[in-house]
């Protein structure tokens, strides 16, 4: 029986990637230990943990590993929008932290583009590590040379001083209005 899974684990060029390997900034992957990989999210990064990491953030309502892969390939699917990464603890072949940049285009600025720093997130047992700041320069990196004019994110005030040590400031105020909680947490795409 040939075990697949740890052919994959260092190479992921042998994996279904969301966007290609080459967007992530080199610098940004020099800087972790060497038991740990950046890369962008694969299709079967489900089954390596992403959920586990991103419940570090909030409530995360697990609909199946189908439901996630066909999510992953929707965001996939709108080219050069969505950039979520992952770093992997090689020798487990798990997910320690994750995050995403996405890519809005604006009519503003000359038809501008803004990023959206979204659920950065770093396994418990790996916080203190840098990981954190080594997300956002990537994701960073990978916004400013997607042609954004800024690149924002929202934070809890106790995060503040994390975000300003990544090179962020603190600007304006953050609205939110969510919906009524429904009973089938479904997607209604």
């Amino acid at each position: 029986m040939i075990d697949t899974m740890s052919t994959t684990r260092a190479d992921p060029a042998s994996l279904d990637l969301m966007f290609p390997q080459e967007l992530i900034s080199l610098e940004v992957s020099a800087q972790l230990p060497s038991d740990l990989q950046i890369r962008p999210l694969a299709s079967t990064d489900y089954k390596r943990g992403h959920l586990d990491v991103l419940s570090v953030l909030s409530i995360v309502n697990d609909l199946g590993e189908v439901a996630w892969v066909n999510q992953f390939h929707a965001m996939r699917a709108t080219p050069s929008a969505y950039f979520s990464i992952v770093i992997l603890d090689k020798a487990s072949d798990k997910i320690v932290g994750v995050g995403t940049v996405f890519i809005e285009r604006k009519f503003l600025r000359g038809l501008g583009s803004v990023g959206h720093i979204e659920d950065i997130a770093v396994d418990k047992s790996q916080q203190g590590k840098k990981l954190g700041l080594r997300i956002i320069q990537a994701l960073t990196h990978i916004s400013e040379n997607s042609g954004c004019y800024k690149t924002i994110l929202n934070c809890s005030d106790t995060n503040i001083p994390f975000y300003q040590k990544c090179g962020y400031v603190k600007k304006e105020n953050e609205m939110a209005k969510y919906a009524p909680e429904r009973v089938n947490h479904a997607p209604k795409l």
